[in-house]
């Protein structure tokens, strides 16, 4: 039944969208008095003297996005920004309408949510991607990539009580990213451990962005949503006010940050000030410029390595070289000498040290086999 249900929910959707958020209305319940036990509770419903007051988080919401496009959710704080995103992942099942997707989703919601703390960092690792629905098998072939990109060395065996915020947080991080999605849901994530982590996490989201995958993105660092989205949404308690082009609807939500919320003449909001928003347009300008070189050399890698014998070894290879550079483990200039020997390394030379490897798929193959 379930697996119709899911066929069912896809058949509603057109070939190019990915997810459609039709008509959702999110309530919740929330009492009015304090009930410290069952008893009580009991009690007070029967006599029909529990009294509760509604509170709606999301308002008939509708909107589409299509496979590619990067979807800005805007808004303040209270506006239902974080709610409709885990309503779209599936915590909570909406009170109306219905939410229609397709593909595989890797949420990086609230970043280690689902650890145990009496459990190691690598026992949390196949708990958490269990959680994720990723099989015991996948989290077993990328449980080393997962443990060096977490930077946790010896304390992926430490217990995860003994473990700092940004410890957390980035182990859930590792685990959340180590899969190719076609929806990407990230909710303030990219602000993950140290200022080289930062960095690192957020070169690593780019780099799914390659493969045309969908993501919704909510941030309230404007700069960085119109260096990653091309659409965005304007939430205000629980209703859409804006939609289409991120810039424009940035525009709105910035005029509203300038202006005090509500009608009291008390009201202070402490904007940034101009320099604070010039430095920090310059660094997002500038992190996106790298990505933008880095993407259009390897882009000419490819284009080269395509034409040379051999290019699914030598893929494999240069992903190794790239997996540094990723990881800081070496600089620019480096990186771009190892491509550059991988390149013009002659594979059928009996002294080659790159054609004694096999391809992923050979060596699995080879496991197989024995």
């Amino acid at each position: 039944m379930e697996e119709l249900n899911n066929n069912q929910l896809e058949t509603k959707l057109d070939d190019d969208v990915m997810i459609k958020v039709d008509h959702v209305t999110m309530r919740f319940n929330l009492s009015k008095e304090k009930v410290d036990n069952l008893k009580e509770f009991v009690i007070r419903k029967i006599k029909g003297t529990l009294k509760r007051k509604e509170f709606v988080a999301l308002n008939d919401i509708c909107f589409e996005i299509k496979k590619g496009e990067r979807l800005a959710i805007l808004g303040f704080n209270g506006a239902g920004k974080s709610t409709l995103l885990k309503t779209i992942v599936g915590v909570y099942k909406p009170s109306e309408g219905e939410i229609y997707k397709k593909g595989v989703i890797a949420p990086l919601l609230e970043l280690g949510a689902g650890f145990d703390p009496n459990y190691s960092g690598r026992e949390n690792i196949y708990l958490y991607g269990a959680i994720l629905g990723y099989s015991r098998e996948y989290i077993s072939g990328k449980i080393d990539e997962i443990i060096e990109f977490s930077e946790l060395g010896h304390f992926i065996e430490v217990p995860v009580k003994n473990y700092s915020s940004g410890m957390r947080a980035r182990l859930g991080f590792s685990i959340a990213t180590a899969v190719e999605p076609d929806i990407l849901i990230l909710d303030e994530v990219l602000s993950v451990g140290d200022a080289k982590f930062k960095k690192k996490s957020l070169a690593k989201v780019r780099s799914l962005f390659d493969g045309g995958v969908t993501v919704l993105f909510v941030s309230h660092n404007i700069d960085q949503v119109k260096a990653i989205c091309n659409k965005a949404i304007l939430l205000e308690h629980g209703n859409i006010i804006a939609s289409g082009d991120v810039n424009e609807v940035a525009a709105i939500y910035e005029e509203k940050t300038a202006k005090p919320k509500g009608k009291s003449n008390n009201t202070v909001v402490v904007p940034l000030t101009k320099d604070e928003k010039v430095a920090e347009k310059k660094e997002n300008e500038k992190q996106k410029q790298l990505f933008e070189n880095f993407r259009a050399y390897e882009d000419g890698v490819i284009k080269e390595m395509a034409e040379l014998p051999y290019p699914d070894k030598r893929y494999e290879f240069y992903l190794a070289i790239k997996r540094r550079y990723t990881n800081a483990e070496i600089d620019g200039e480096t990186y771009k000498a190892e491509t550059r020997k991988l390149l013009d390394a002659d594979f059928d030379a009996k002294d080659s040290a790159y054609g004694k490897s096999v391809s992923r798929f050979e060596q699995r193959l080879i496991n197989v086999k024995n």
